[in-house]
């Protein structure tokens, strides 16, 4: 009797287990566990937000997890797990960047400007009137109208002689009697005896150089010769609605060296500069542009973003300007000592084959373009002879 009870016993405590074990919480199972939600969250950012950035450079975004989701207003963004990198390039200014993604929002603020080389201005992004309307304005700076121009940097003043004779030492071919005959008219450099240039003149502009010549300077320095538009741009000095680079709607003497006041070049930087710290815009020497000449140039042009005259772009002319037909003409600007003050003007448009005269690359050696998102160097060359 004792034995039964006790297995009886041991049967109900059996049954009990089995029932806590497999009917608690629920006859079909008990319910599912529940999975918590985490919000993913920014961690740091680096630069600190405030810095003064690159044009080109990268912020690098860390999260406590991967974020989904991302977007950004400004640049582009790369999620590589809990890293979010955004790059640009960005443009110079104020740079207000929002990111979010699916569980969150940040903005940032920066910087974003460049270390300016040495003998040249940034010239910063913005928007001016091209051209002019007034009564000495030639047909082919008509209509006036809004061009959009990138950041560049241009040289202060022009190529000068002294720039100029380390540019040929090192490079033979472009030497007055080595250059090749498809690049020159036989004025070049007509005032240099071999190698040397005129005794005293070591800081006026160098002159009588082709626009091949002053492209193949302007690679050598690492800069390009600029577009009309970012010429007159430049010349303009910030200043609307004004005649002069002098930012006057006069001239004299006293501004520049034009209508042969002087008789010959003069030294760089012997006048003012106008508002954006160039020097000699207007008179002295005209300056070679890249652009291919058109007249109608101003009419096609209208309310762009950095406009070049000709079917081929900036990359393709530096890469190929060699093969250039030497009966292209190219722009010129900036008139020179011997022209009138209509002539000496920023505005002046003038136009010659490749292979005659002037020199002068904004960087005036050569001037850095924003265009493309990086800096490119352009060179401001000139030229003392007068446009036939």
């Amino acid at each position: 009797m004792k034995t039964q009870f006790t297995l009886c016993s041991w049967l109900l405590i059996c049954l009990c287990c089995a029932f806590s074990i497999n009917g608690c919480g629920g006859g079909d199972g008990g319910d599912d566990e529940e999975t918590e939600e985490f919000s993913v969250e920014l961690v740091s950012v680096s630069p600190a937000p405030g810095s003064t950035l690159e044009p080109d450079a990268t912020i690098l975004l860390t999260f406590d997890s991967t974020p989904t989701g991302v977007n950004v207003n400004v640049g582009q963004a790369t999620v590589a797990g809990d890293t979010v990198t955004i790059s640009g390039p960005f443009r110079t200014g104020n740079l207000n960047l929002v990111v979010t993604w699916d569980d969150g929002r940040q903005p940032f603020t920066y910087t974003v400007d460049v270390e300016t080389p040495e003998g040249m201005v940034l010239i910063r992004a913005g928007q001016f009137q091209m051209g002019s309307n007034d009564d000495e304005a030639g047909n082919d700076e008509q209509p006036v109208h809004t061009v959009h121009i990138d950041a560049f940097f241009m040289d202060e003043h022009e190529v000068t002689n002294l720039e100029y004779k380390e540019f040929i030492l090192e490079n033979p071919r472009w030497q007055k009697s080595r250059i090749d005959k498809r690049f020159h008219n036989g004025n070049y450099l007509s005032r240099w005896s071999g190698n040397n240039y005129p005794s005293g003149k070591a800081n006026h502009p160098v002159t009588h150089v082709s626009w091949y010549a002053a492209m193949a300077y302007a690679e050598w320095a690492g800069k390009r010769l600029p577009t009309e538009a970012e010429w007159e741009y430049a010349a303009r000095g910030g200043v609307a609605g004004k005649k002069y680079p002098s930012g006057k709607n006069t001239i004299s003497t006293r501004d520049a060296n034009y209508n042969r006041h002087v008789g010959d070049t003069t030294a760089v930087g012997r006048y003012a500069a106008n508002g954006y710290d160039l020097y000699d815009m207007a008179g002295n020497v005209w300056e070679w542009c890249l652009d291919e000449y058109d007249a109608d140039f101003y009419f096609v042009s209208r309310d762009s973003r950095n406009p070049i005259s000709g079917a081929r772009t900036i990359q393709w002319i530096l890469d190929n300007f060699t093969s250039i037909p030497t009966n292209s003409s190219r722009v010129l600007r900036g008139g020179s000592w011997l022209r009138r003050a209509g002539l000496a003007c920023r505005r002046s448009r003038g136009c010659a084959d490749g292979h005659v005269r002037p020199l002068r690359f904004p960087l005036r050696e050569g001037c850095y373009a924003l265009n493309l998102n990086s800096l490119t160097p352009s060179d401001r060359f000139t030229d003392q002879t007068d446009m036939k």
